[in-house]
């Protein structure tokens, strides 16, 4: 995981990419949220999605701005749908944690600012 820090922020963590997967992907979250549920319903929409047609999804991976050559080896490979919601996943801790540094620098940058 990319993301380091005590229990209590990963949870935070947890919570802000499943409420993101949920608007994101449409995903009925259960009431007790687990890394691993939020990947299993993450592959179920997958492979809906996957079967209404390719371009949906393309235009999904493209706006996530998952790394076309990432999705290419997981396309020749077993599990896609699974390989696939592991890629998502992790490209929203990655934006979450990206959103996170920014505001502490910019935070300590209007630190240094102060009078």
């Amino acid at each position: 995981m990319l993301l380091t820090g005590s229990n209590f922020f990963m949870a935070d963590v947890l919570q802000e990419a499943a409420q993101a997967l949920k608007n994101d992907w449409g995903l009925q979250l259960p009431d007790t949220l687990s890394e691993e549920a939020i990947l299993q319903l993450l592959a179920e929409r997958i492979v809906t999605i996957l079967e209404r047609g390719s371009e949906t999804f393309f235009q999904l991976m493209y706006r996530l701005d998952i790394s076309e050559k990432k999705l290419n080896i997981v396309l020749q490979q077993d599990d896609v749908p699974a390989k696939i919601a592991r890629l998502i996943y992790d490209r929203q801790l990655q934006k979450i944690q990206s959103r996170h540094e920014h505001r502490v620098n910019r935070e300590s940058k209007d630190e240094d600012l102060k009078w």
